[in-house]
């Protein structure tokens, strides 16, 4: 009976694997892969989250920077909404919903859950939002439903200490955001330096659809959003 469960298992890491890898080299073939780094200052979400993290996990929540993260990105589209398309043949089609995709690594390989019509949540449902598909990921609790129907993807290595990182673009969609580790590092502020709180976010583009001066604008946004973060939505 431990040999069969052995067995089973395997041949189930074994068939996702290849599933994983038939869709990331359909991407490679179907995508003109593109990729922009972005150094961005979390000093401002690091205080913001230092100040409200303990209110978070008295409601049984866990404040990350991923919440804050999403969050830019959703706001971000819909100032450039193309990053938020998908190509059907030569027709691009405009979503008017951010499903927002979050990677997570399980023990079979890498799943993304899908949180529908993310732009209509808050702050808090969103950071809940995030933790309910990952927990449900880990623990294999994901119905089919939950896994399909993205828009955009967010997959966070920096999680794991990996610095930054080029992303496969999930297909259909026509990007993908990486999330590099935050770590302070010295950067030059009115002529000194100090330390601060930066990571690189780097944004995975289909060069068919979106130029690198739209990705940029995106990106910009992103960031300006992360350095400015209106504490007032937490």
């Amino acid at each position: 009976s431990v040999s069969t469960n052995v067995v089973d298992r395997s041949e189930s890491m074994s068939v996702m694997r290849r599933k994983i890898a038939d869709h990331m080299t359909l991407s490679r073939r179907t995508s003109a892969h593109v990729h922009t780094v972005f150094d961005v200052n979390f000093s401002r979400i690091e205080h913001i989250r230092n100040q409200h993290k303990s209110k978070y996990e008295k409601a049984g929540n866990k404040l990350t920077y991923l919440s804050f993260i999403a969050k830019a990105v959703i706001d971000a589209v819909s100032k450039v909404p193309i990053v938020n398309a998908s190509l059907d043949k030569d027709k691009i089609i405009y979503k008017h919903d951010v499903n927002l995709g979050i990677a997570v690594a399980i023990d079979d390989g890498l799943i993304v859950p899908v949180i529908k019509k993310s732009q209509e949540l808050t702050f808090r449902e969103l950071t809940e939002a995030i933790a309910d598909v990952a927990e449900r990921a880990r623990t294999h609790h994901l119905k089919p439903e939950d896994v399909s129907g993205g828009s955009l993807t967010i997959t966070n290595p920096g999680a794991s200490g990996s610095i930054f990182g080029l992303p496969i673009i999930n297909q259909p969609q026509l990007a993908i955001l990486c999330v590099g580790t935050a770590e302070k590092r010295p950067v030059v502020i009115d002529n000194t330096v100090v330390a601060q709180t930066q990571s690189y976010l780097t944004l995975g583009f289909d060069h068919r659809v979106i130029d690198g001066a739209v990705a940029d604008q995106f990106m910009a946004v992103v960031k300006r959003t992360i350095e400015q973060f209106d504490d007032r939505q937490v």
